[in-house]
């Protein structure tokens, strides 16, 4: 549920330093640039791949729609891989797998180890893959509710071309962390610009020889296997071509990854025990995404001939826009501190791990508070830019969702990184635990929403319901990490870098709403003449309340002396003052 996708203390000088040590601007100028420079690195590429997934994605909705039977049967196959992959990589590679990388690179049989873990790690990701994928049918019948026969059908034979992409996302991400291990961190984010490439063209095909939505598309009657072949398929053969093209930057780095079987001696023994809490974390996260789908499921399924309802497309699309500032600039500086956090935290290094962990959360905070009040003021135009393929109807029904979403993305930061300070010290009970409340709470609000609200209103009450678990997650983490660092968690500079933004992310948003509502609102979005006017009509009203949106919130910050803002900003107006 957290972004694949995921995908976020006493303030005192001592915070990196070391006790009785205060930390020097030098020292904190070089952190500063050093996360910059990494994180820019990681951010072109995700904003590269990302560009290229928002023209895929429009493509997808213009074959097949945002709402309706094949929209949602194809949108429920697809994200099962995806959701199985979660429990995989949260659960077991990501815990366990970056920890054993950093500690094997620092052996001294190296390649023996390195090649063990991923040769083990590959041959159980496979065995699952056929696993999941002979169970395809049970599956689907599992995460969805009140679809007829005919949909259950067609999901379940999409289903059997899209779980394949479980082996290869694993693939991706084992030889991702590896290149990120040593410190390659570039390719691993630019890789998706290969899947994108590839569902382009097969999407572009389908569009031509078997038109859109515009075409009858939700008439099962007339869905038969090359359409099932051509759009399935393309998706999978998509997330090959991601994991493949990992092997070229490694292979030129000289890197060689020998099959080599065997448990002996890669750590993986005191290892066990976080992967275990941590995959059960993971488990229990997704029972609680598994009924979020089964909710959206029944609630797309209710819709008539004469009205549509959201569901588990339209929440896909609207979860899509909301993790885009989460994979563009969060997930980028937590990567960029992942590594220096892991092996602070072998080496005991507890100031250094607080004071990246402070630098990560302020970092964070000052973006994702201002996207924040962005997608909440222009949920309807960014959504008409980002996929202008959806039309009036299902934009309308997709910006509400993206609205009520939006409130989980400060604490999606933050949760995000703090997971990884847990995994960082091989703490998967507590990771566990914190997932019981954040999920009960999930499953608390999409069952309110069931008995006291109208159906049309399920979805975006999934969206709230999803943001309220996002919060009680980073509370409870925030504890936990604050007794596993020794009491101080730097929770007053973090406090008040956050109080800042909010305020000034509350001042930009109400000039940007009443920019918005001046030009004309929704109703100037020009859904009449096509995608592409669309698409135009969305950009310029985004843009423009945008930066009024943005200009505002950079001045009060600076008037507010939030020094932060440099660690976003300075990378990149350094580069365009060459």
């Amino acid at each position: 549920m957290t972004a694949p996708t995921d995908p976020a203390s006493d303030p005192s000088a001592e915070a990196a330093g070391g006790p009785g040590t205060p930390e020097t601007p030098t020292a904190a100028a070089s952190s500063t640039s050093s996360l910059g420079r990494n994180s820019i690195v990681m951010a072109a590429g995700t904003a590269a791949s990302r560009l290229g997934g928002l023209v895929r994605n429009l493509m997808l909705v213009a074959a097949i729609g945002a709402t309706g039977t094949v929209a949602d049967a194809f949108d429920v196959a697809n994200k099962l891989p995806n959701v199985l992959f979660a429990i995989l990589a949260g659960g077991m590679l990501n815990a366990v797998l970056v920890p054993q990388i950093v500690k094997a690179f620092r052996a001294h049989n190296a390649q023996e180890r390195v090649d063990k873990l991923l040769t083990i790690s590959a041959v159980g990701i496979l065995a699952i893959t056929a696993v999941l994928t002979g169970g395809a049918a049970w599956v689907v019948m599992l995460y969805t509710d009140g679809w007829s026969a005919e949909q259950l059908a067609l999901g379940t034979v999409f289903a059997y071309w899209c779980i394949p992409q479980l082996f290869f996302y694993g693939l991706y991400t084992l030889l991702g962390q590896v290149l990120n291990a040593r410190e390659q961190f570039g390719p691993f984010m630019w890789a998706p610009v290969a899947n994108n490439v590839v569902s382009v063209l097969g999407f572009g095909i389908f569009l031509v020889v078997f038109g859109g939505t515009d075409a009858g598309i939700n008439d099962l009657t007339e869905w038969n296997t090359p359409r099932t072949v051509l759009l399935a398929g393309t998706a999978t053969l998509g997330i090959v071509a991601q994991a493949l093209v990992l092997l070229v930057p490694l292979l030129r780095s000289g890197f060689r990854w020998n099959l080599r079987l065997g448990l002996r001696g890669i750590g993986l023994r005191s290892a066990g025990a976080v992967a275990m809490w941590t995959f059960a974390a993971v488990v229990l996260e997704q029972a609680g995404v598994l009924y979020l789908t089964r909710v959206a499921s029944e609630a797309g399924a209710a819709s008539t001939a004469t009205e549509s309802f959201a569901g588990n497309a339209s929440y896909t699309q609207a979860l899509l826009i909301y993790l885009l500032p989460h994979s563009l600039v969060t997930v980028s500086i937590a990567t960029a501190l992942f590594t220096g956090i892991s092996k602070a935290a072998q080496e005991g290094d507890t100031d250094r791990v607080r004071d990246d962990l402070s630098l990560g959360l302020r970092t964070i905070g000052v973006f994702t508070v201002f996207a924040t009040a962005a997608l909440g003021v222009l949920a309807g135009p960014a959504t008409a830019f980002i996929v202008p393929t959806a039309g009036a109807e299902d934009t309308a029904l997709i910006a509400p969702v993206l609205v009520a979403l939006s409130f989980g993305l400060v604490p999606l930061g933050g949760m995000a990184l703090m997971k990884w300070v847990f995994y960082a010290y091989e703490d998967g009970r507590s990771v566990f635990w914190i997932t019981v409340p954040s999920t009960v709470a999930l499953v608390a609000g999409l069952v309110a929403a069931q008995i006291w609200l109208p159906i049309e209103y399920w979805v975006v009450a999934a969206g709230g319901a999803y943001a309220l678990s996002n919060w009680i997650t980073v509370l409870l983490r925030t504890g936990g990490l604050k007794r596993k660092l020794g009491g101080r968690l730097d929770g007053g500079r973090i406090f008040v870098l956050h109080a800042k933004a909010v305020l000034a992310a509350a001042v930009a948003g109400g000039a940007g709403w009443g920019v918005y509502q001046l030009v004309g609102g929704f109703d100037v979005l020009s859904f009449d003449k096509g995608w592409l006017f669309t698409m135009l009509s969305g950009l310029w009203v985004t843009a423009l309340c945008g930066v009024v949106m943005l200009a505002v919130y950079v001045l009060l910050l600076r008037l507010l002396r939030v020094k932060e803002l440099n660690g976003l900003l300075g990378p990149v107006l350094a580069r365009l003052r060459r």
